[in-house]
């Protein structure tokens, strides 16, 4: 699945919700997706600074895509990263920098977010881009 197909289907999936709390619900649903992060991604040098909760995200080279694991301990904050690697996860350095990610604001979440939060989603969102240039 490319990103812009991966973004596709996100906003399909939030699109029919019409009220805020049932997207907030979406977004936990998504959190509870991903895996317990262990002691090795819980490390300082994973944390992403400008989160108003901790937010933990690694990335691996392999044969010139990267992986993501991440994990937070804020269910909200876990289902916006576990969001973010829907997206990202499994491709190239070039396609991630190439992406212009766009379902952030398609499903309004920028704006219902507390202002920390959306820092901290941006900061996420930095960091993934980050680690592309990093692998470039």
């Amino acid at each position: 699945m490319t990103i812009d197909e991966a973004q596709a289907e996100i906003l399909a999936e939030f699109d029919y919700l019409e009220d805020w709390l049932d997207k907030y619900q979406q977004l936990i649903d998504m959190g509870q997706t991903l895996p317990e992060g262990d002691a090795e991604l819980k490390q300082e040098k994973h944390l992403i600074h400008g989160c108003q909760s901790r937010v933990w995200i690694e990335c691996r080279a392999e044969d010139g895509v990267l992986h993501f694991r991440a994990d937070s301990d804020a269910v909200i904050t876990k289902g916006i990263v576990s969001l973010l690697l829907r997206i990202f996860d499994g491709h190239t350095p070039q396609e991630i920098l190439a992406t212009k990610l766009t379902v952030l604001d398609q499903i309004g979440l920028q704006q219902h977010l507390s202002p920390t939060r959306a820092n901290g989603l941006l900061a996420m969102v930095e960091q993934i881009y980050a680690y592309a240039r990093q692998h470039q």
